[in-house]
């Protein structure tokens, strides 16, 4: 008894084993974008009635994407399908689908979508037959895979198909599985027609997401740096400085991505976005939840067009961060990995904005990040009055670097020694120190020669004298 009980467990863990090796080995089921075509396992272990309706779905399918409502009727009107069957579309770039944070998928699953035949034709821009199936009843506000058909049209950024969706009572509001509502989806220039068709019906442009950063439709604008929703949002009411869960602000996140780190490039439309957020009394000041400011991101970004902008608003060159790190020491950690910037710029601006200037001992770490940079250590030596060496100043530039900068360095060490500077340096210091946090515009009202303003703005001339 207790020999035939064994063998018939082995037997059903067996059976269990094998069935769970044929769904993992089996190819997941879904149609293509241009030739959806059947499995052939599938066929095999379809019933005749099964693989008709299979059938019939794939043909409804090729009918929704060409955008040929007459077929889709036809299909519709055998009575066989409903009008919102779910259908399994091939969507890698999950324009259909929507899943919750930390909702994990085997990376074959992403490959595919559920949708009803709405939600294709928001896809595929496919507005004849979308008109078709909301005249026969189709449900508009259903999300199989996480998104209603209007998350869908926004996305795309196919404002026509928005259009029909709001006409036909879509709310405009509703959230996708992962939180976000449709203005969340509206991130080009080209979807910006799908925005004020969403705020015209009542879209919340305050509306945070519901999900873990919380970004209102503002924050997700400044991220993509579209100035156009910018403006758009902005126009109709929304906070200039709201948050996120980060504490973020719009202008702390548009300063940030304003870098493309793996391009390597400053992006114009970002620099727009922050110009428009400050035009609109955005605070250059406001801190995230780690004190940074906008002006400590566009420092760590070595972006001296956002710093000077920045500055202009009245942001705080001394801010600092949980660290207890300036923004000038942000610029120092990423001068030697920012190859199309130009730093000189940047720690100019700084300390003609009354930034703290390193404490003279440490020194040292300045040459160890800008020693391939002659004129920034220009601009940072004459920023002191008197600057005196310590033995590590020379360590701290490798061999190879003071050879190929011999007559910049040479001349560094020259000045820098135990003897005052020149008489025109210290005067140029005796004018910075009284006007103090105003150097930057003070001097350009002085009546002096232009020269003698850049001289008194630090401008590096090469070298040290």
């Amino acid at each position: 008894m207790i020999h035939s009980f064994i063998i018939a467990i082995c037997a059903f863990i067996l059976n269990l084993l094998h069935a769970v090796w044929q769904t993992l080995a089996s190819e997941p089921t879904g149609v293509t974008v241009h030739g959806p075509s059947l499995r052939e396992e599938n066929m095999e272990e379809l019933n005749p009635k099964q693989l008709a309706v299979k059938q019939l779905k794939l043909k409804f399918l090729e009918a929704l994407q060409a955008n040929n409502a007459q077929k889709a009727l036809q299909i519709l009107h055998t009575g066989t399908l409903d009008i919102d069957t779910v259908l399994e579309v091939k969507d890698p770039s999950m324009v259909l689908a929507s899943y919750k944070q930390g909702y994990w998928l085997p990376e074959y699953k992403l490959d595919n979508s559920w949708a009803m035949g709405i939600h294709v034709c928001m896809m595929y821009n496919a507005v004849e037959t979308a008109l078709v199936l909301l005249e026969e009843g189709a449900a508009i506000n259903r999300m199989p895979n996480g998104k209603t058909p209007l998350h869908v049209a926004c996305e795309v950024s196919n404002a026509d198909c928005a259009a029909l969706l709001l006409a036909r009572g879509a709310k405009v509001n509703s959230m996708s599985l992962s939180g976000h509502t449709p203005l969340h989806y509206c991130i080009t220039s080209e979807s910006v027609a799908c925005a004020k068709q969403l705020i015209l019906k009542g879209a919340n442009v305050n509306m945070p997401s519901h999900n873990n950063e919380e970004d209102t439709p503002l924050h997700t604008a400044a991220r993509f740096g579209v100035p156009e929703l910018v403006s758009l949002y902005l126009a109709h009411g929304a906070s200039v400085d709201a948050v996120n869960a980060l504490q973020d602000t719009p202008l702390i996140t548009a300063a940030f991505w304003a870098f493309d780190s793996r391009e390597q490039t400053y992006s114009e439309d970002h620099h727009l976005v922050c110009r428009l957020l400050l035009d609109h009394q955005a605070d250059p000041n406001l801190q995230e939840e780690d004190h940074k400011t906008a002006l400590h991101k566009a420092a760590w970004n070595c972006d001296h067009v956002l710093m000077q902008m920045l500055l202009e608003a009245g942001a705080n060159t001394r801010a600092m961060d949980i660290n207890g790190c300036a923004p000038i020491q942000y610029l120092l950690k990423v001068t030697d990995v920012r190859p199309v910037a130009i730093p000189e710029l940047c720690y100019q601006l700084l300390l003609n904005y009354n930034t703290a200037r390193i404490y003279p001992p440490q020194f040292h770490k300045v040459l160890q990040s800008c020693h391939e940079y002659p004129k920034v250590l220009e601009v940072m030596v004459n920023a002191y009055e008197h600057l005196k060496p310590t033995r590590k100043w020379r360590a701290a530039i490798p061999d190879d670097s003071y050879k190929r900068h011999k007559d910049f360095y040479d001349s560094m060490f020259a000045v820098c020694t135990n003897s005052p500077r020149s008489l025109l340096h210290l005067s140029r210091c005796a004018i910075r120190a009284g006007l103090g946090g105003f150097c930057h515009r003070g001097v350009s009202q002085l009546l002096l020669p232009p020269l003698m303003k850049k001289y008194l703005l630090l401008e590096p001339d090469g070298i040290l004298y």
